[in-house]
């Protein structure tokens, strides 16, 4: 467990030097909100019913630009294959890449998320299934990441093929998480199960993803 915290911390250290990729993931997070609120019109009444699912659908975009981050560079740089001589299981190695993205990228966006909704006039009530359903849901997206990362691994400029890889399988995690933050919002029973739906995605992927993604940094690492 030594070596998992040391990862964690070392790759959470990177990600907010000049050059990670965490601080790139929120500013561009922001000006798409700010983007989208300038471009939507004067329509607030219309603009908070479509908050949510502009939130999430940036929070899934922002994600996407770190993706390529997550082993690409121990990979280059040779660390990688210590990793995998060192790690047991490699798995083990993957859920804490995907950890350390979660808390250097995915949780500073839904930290962020509350303040950008307030351009988008979203009522008062539905920030808290907002950001619950950002906590809920996103480490599934940091989990779907680590699998693309590791099945574009041996490919340069595999950014076109890693968003190819990674949007049919987050689109599942998006219109769960809209759905919950807007029935939360509305006082809606459905909220609930839709939140538990998310979290099963979210368990699933923990599970399924790192073992995966380990299989497939074994075969492009041979």
């Amino acid at each position: 467990m030594r070596g998992f915290g040391a990862i964690v911390a070392r790759d959470v250290t990177l990600a907010f030097r000049a050059g990670g990729g965490a601080v790139q993931a929120v500013m561009f997070f922001a000006l798409t909100i700010v983007i989208f609120a300038l471009a939507s019109g004067p329509d607030r009444e219309q603009l908070a019913k479509i908050a949510s699912p502009v939130l999430w659908t940036a929070a899934s975009l922002a994600a996407m630009l770190s993706f390529d981050r997550l082993f690409q560079d121990d990979y280059e740089d040779g660390s990688l294959d210590v990793l995998i001589e060192s790690a047991d299981p490699l798995a083990l190695t993957v859920i804490a890449k995907a950890l350390a993205h979660w808390l250097s990228t995915l949780l500073p966006l839904a930290a962020a998320a509350p303040v950008l909704a307030l351009l988008l006039n979203l009522p008062g009530e539905a920030y808290g299934p907002l950001v619950l359903s950002l906590l809920v849901g996103t480490p599934a997206l940091s989990m779907l990441g680590a699998l693309a990362s590791a099945l574009t691994l041996a490919l340069r400029r595999a950014s076109i093929l890693m968003v190819v890889l990674t949007v049919p399988l987050m689109t599942p995690v998006v219109i769960f998480g809209v759905g919950a933050a807007q029935a939360g919002a509305e006082g809606d029973p459905q909220f609930t199960p839709a939140l538990m739906i998310l979290a099963a995605i979210s368990l699933f992927a923990c599970v399924f993803a790192p073992l995966a993604a380990a299989a497939a940094i074994r075969f492009n690492t041979d």
